[in-house]
């Protein structure tokens, strides 16, 4: 990771304020290229909104956002996708019975012939599809099957391969392994780890410390719309990591009150 180098994506005191709901209150964090900046925050820590804010879905109400070091205000998520972030979502927006190729270049359909005589060139859909799965260790013989006959971790291995190869910089990934059990949620951070090695930026947005441990390079933790401070690896231990999320003081008072029980 170059230190010499503007973020590529930077937000300084990011507020979103929905009427007289503050959503985010402060939140700071920055990703560089070769990177994974993990997100931590429990539900209703401003994840969500952060996620829409950062994708164009949201305007943020004040603070700064920059892309390459440049002041960056987007119309919308085409707007934020055209400037190379792109957003893997919880539930994917995949279609289960269309196939793997059809999801892969869903909106981006390559055509072949001319003018009405326009149809989508399948062979070169189904070749693409087939070798950018075969450069992440997952063997789609048929990328004419239906996605949803491949398991979870592979469908977000997907989703993040389609996002790569149509040229995003940035990837936001929304809770990515959180209903995948151990060998899926391994193959997913797996490809995480390729991706920042490809020299994309990663924000890996979960609330499950130990995934987000095991592939992060930073850690921002996120509570109640505002950011507690960011941490390099060497800088903080998976107990004290889970601690900050958790909200350290909140969870130890309420552990006393049980007798210590938590």
């Amino acid at each position: 990771m170059s230190t010499s180098q503007a973020p590529l994506v930077e937000v300084k005191n990011l507020v979103k304020h929905f009427g007289s709901i503050i959503a985010l209150n402060g939140v700071s964090l920055s990703v560089n290229a070769g990177e994974v900046l993990c997100l931590l925050g429990d539900n209703g820590a401003g994840k969500s909104t952060l996620i829409n804010t950062l994708s164009g879905v949201f305007k943020p109400t004040s603070g700064e956002f920059l892309i390459d070091g440049q002041p960056r205000s987007f119309s919308g998520p085409r707007d934020a996708l055209d400037a190379g972030i792109a957003t893997v979502y919880q539930d994917l927006a995949m279609i289960p019975l269309m196939s793997v190729t059809r999801n892969f270049f869903m909106g981006r359909e390559p055509l072949k012939g001319f003018g009405p005589f326009k149809s989508m060139d399948m062979d070169f859909a189904n070749n693409v599809t087939r070798d950018e799965m075969r450069k992440i260790g997952i063997d789609v013989r048929e990328p004419d099957q239906a996605v949803g006959t491949l398991s979870g971790g592979e469908r977000q291995c997907v989703a993040i391969a389609r996002a790569v190869y149509f040229g995003a910089k940035v990837l936001i990934l929304d809770e990515p392994t959180s209903a995948l059990g151990v060998a899926q949620t391994s193959m997913v951070l797996k490809y995480i780890g390729l991706v920042r090695n490809k020299g994309l930026g990663v924000i890996f947005i979960t609330h499950n410390v130990r995934h987000a441990y095991a592939v992060g390079d930073r850690f921002t933790a996120l509570n109640r719309g505002k950011t507690l401070g960011t941490f390099a690896k060497s800088e903080i231990n998976l107990d004290s990591l889970q601690n900050l999320m958790a909200g350290g003081k909140e969870l130890q008072s309420i552990s006393e009150e049980l007798g210590g029980t938590i």
